[in-house]
Order: structure tokens, then C-alpha cells, then sequence
């Protein structure tokens, strides 16, 4: 097992700049998930790491070694691909123990670490079947597999769910999970779903265009976005956001909405007044206002229901601004009725619209 540290790494296409300076410290040990939106460099970084990308800048080191011009074979990763890449025509035991027949490694030494990965990862049954007879799980189990024998330094991991339906996806991130907390491996994870990488990741890095918004673990992102970007990205259903004006007066900090609604700003909040902000809550810190009630909270018109059973999401608009809320009860609004929702503003926060930056104290 090694540290892997990035440290201001370029990388050009031609003319184009597709990573701008990257920085990470990937402590040995753990389990790190690079996430973003399509394109934003977060693949290119892992083959980078992987020796499968040449280095435009900077400096990649995995343990004490610096790795930018040594080939794959010399860095010790092993890289599981998000279409498997298994050869068709060898068994899933040939598969696994391919890359240690290419190491001359003896027959006892790879029995012993292809039946150890088996083991693992529940595919002792499978050993003589070929990738033709196995199920997209079962596939990506080998893929694993493969990479495990190897018993290498780092593990990376390319998207590796992406191909698998719902049900399995969600099966194959416990599956993930739980092999590294067995082998303790340091392991680095891209994918653009969100909710893997809250799930899964010790620490997340969030990134936009090349370059790095944010870094920290799961709940920290969730809890405390650096800017809208990330609030935006990090969480399911996504953060609300409403534009609005920062009023201080001697009573302190209020935000004031499109239509006047005045909503006192989140504790800790900066700014000056009279300041275009971005006002965030998460749909599932919306409460509603009880009819009857002296009308408080953000008046919304719904538009759409989603019961699921365990919860129901309710679709609404105010001031042509979408806007989301989840309740544990069960309601039954008419599409076109308008309700109240008010923040919990221990959990809100406030935006700069210039900078997209969390105005905090």
C-alpha cells in the first residue's frame, strides 16, 4: 500500500487545457472518489496516474517514488475498467491469473492468490465458466478479481458501475466498499454519480473543468459547499436555489426574495447590505407551514407529486424559480394549489452571485 501525491499536474491536448493545476494528497489507506459533471478531467486524471495519460506538468509520486515517466507495469496499480475488459476466450480463472502467468510467477503462488480472490469475492463456482456465461455483476467481479491477485499498491477504478442496472449498482457499491475495508488498499474512484461517491468515499474531490472545487469527506461537502457548484452537485435531489437581496438592519441579517418574502439569512452569513445573493436549501430541510397558520415561510405553486412510499417529493415553483421538498409524511397537494414551505436555516446557506462563492463569516 502507498500514499499517491499530485501535485500541480497539467495536462494539454494539443492547444487545449484540460487540467489546470491539480493538487490531492491521497493518503495510504484510504479510499479516495473523484467526482464531476462529464468532461471534466476527472478520467484523464486517473489514466494519468495510471501511466496510460502522458504528464503535460507537475508531479505524480505514489509512496516516495515519483511515477511520471514510468510505465504502468513499474508503477504497481492495478485499473478496473468500466467495461471489464475481460478476454472472452480464457475462463475466469485464466482471467485472474493471467497477469501472473505474464509475471512467471509459479503455478502454486497464483493458485493460491487466484483462490484467494475467489474467495473474496464469492466466485469460487465461476472459476471455469467463460465472461460469455456470466452476468454484468458476475463480470465486474472478475474485473476485481484480476486486479486483487496483483495485490498491488493502489487500486483504480474507472467508472467501473456505470454499464450495471439500479438494483446491482447499488449491490456493487457495498461489494466495493467492503473489499476495501478487508484489504485496506488505497484506492481511487471516478465516477459522475454523486451519490456513489458520498457513499463510498473517505474523501471526495469534487471537480469542474479541470480544476479542483472542492476536497473533503462526504458529510463536510454535504454540510459545508465552498461554493454553489458544489452545493448543486453533492446531494439527491439537488440543493434549491433562490435569487435574492441581503437586507441588515439593527435586527440583523434578513434575505429578501423576488416577490418580498423576507427570510432571515443563515446564521453565520456575510455580507453587505442591499447584495445580490443565491439563497440554498436542501429539499429535504423544507417543512410546511401548517394552513391557518400566520402565513410565513416561501409561498409555492406545486406542480408536480412523487410519492415513493417511504417519502414524497413534491415539485413546486416560486417566481418561476423551480423548487424542490421532500417530506416523510404523505400529502396530497393539487397540482396549481399553493403551499408554504419555510428553511431550516441551521442548514441553509447564502451564495455570492458574482463568485458563486458560500458567503460565510
Amino acid at each position: 500500500m502507498a500514499s499517491v501525491t499530485i501535485q500541480g499536474v497539467k495536462k494539454k491536448f494539443g492547444a487545449t487545457d484540460i487540467l489546470h493545476g491539480v493538487d490531492i494528497d491521497i493518503a495510504d489507506g484510504t479510499f479516495t472518489v473523484l467526482v464531476g459533471p462529464s468532461g471534466c478531467g476527472k478520467s484523464t486524471l486517473l489514466r494519468m496516474i495510471a501511466g496510460l495519460e502522458e504528464i503535460t506538468g507537475g508531479e505524480i509520486r505514489i509512496g516516495d517514488k515519483r511515477v511520471n515517466d514510468l510505465p504502468p507495469k513499474e508503477r504497481d496499480i492495478a485499473m478496473v475498467f468500466q467495461n471489464y475488459a475481460l478476454y472472452p476466450h480464457m475462463t475466469v480463472r485464466d482471467n485472474m491469473a493471467f497477469a501472473l502467468m505474464l509475471a512467471k510467477q509459479d503455478k502454486a503462488t497464483i493458485d493460491a492468490k487466484v483462490a484467494r480472490a475467489a474467495e473474496i469475492l464469492a466466485l469460487g463456482a465461476l472459476l471455469d465458466r467463460y465472461p460469455r456465461q456470466l452476468s454484468g455483476g458476475q463480470r465486474q467481479r472478475v474485473a476485481m478479481g484480476r486486479a486483487i491477485v496483483r495485490d498491488p499498491q493502489v487500486f483504480l477504478f474507472d467508472e467501473p458501475l456505470s454499464n450495471l442496472d439500479a438494483k446491482l449498482r447499488v449491490a456493487m457499491r457495498s461489494e466495493i466498499k467492503e473489499l476495501h475495508q478487508r484489504l485496506k488498499t488505497t484506492s481511487i474512484y471516478v465516477t459522475h454519480d454523486q451519490i456513489e461517491a458520498m457513499t463510498m468515499g473517505d474523501k471526495i474531490v469534487v471537480m469542474r473543468d479541470g480544476r479542483i472545487e472542492q476536497t473533503g469527506s462526504p458529510l463536510e461537502l454535504y454540510d459545508h459547499p465552498a461554493n454553489q457548484f458544489v452545493a448543486g452537485f453533492i446531494g439527491s435531489p439537488s440543493m434549491n436555489f433562490l435569487p435574492g437581496i441581503l437586507r441588515r438592519s439593527a435586527d440583523g441579517l434578513r434575505v429578501e426574495l423576488a416577490d418580498g418574502t423576507q427570510l432571515d439569512a443563515p446564521p453565520q452569513s456575510s455580507g453587505v447590505d442591499g447584495q445580490p445573493v443565491i439563497f440554498g436549501t436542501r429539499p429535504e430541510h423544507l417543512t410546511l407551514v401548517p394552513e391557518g397558520a400566520a402565513h410565513g415561510g416561501i409561498p409555492s405553486r406545486v406542480v408536480v407529486m412523487e410519492p415513493s412510499g417511504m417519502d414524497t417529493f413534491v415539485a413546486c415553483r416560486h417566481e418561476g424559480v423551480e423548487l424542490s421538498a421532500v417530506f416523510r409524511e404523505r400529502h396530497d397537494f393539487a397540482p396549481g394549489s399553493t403551499i408554504h414551505l419555510q428553511p431550516d436555516m441551521k442548514t441553509a446557506h447564502l451564495f455570492s452571485v458574482d463568485t458563486g462563492q458560500r458567503l460565510a463569516a
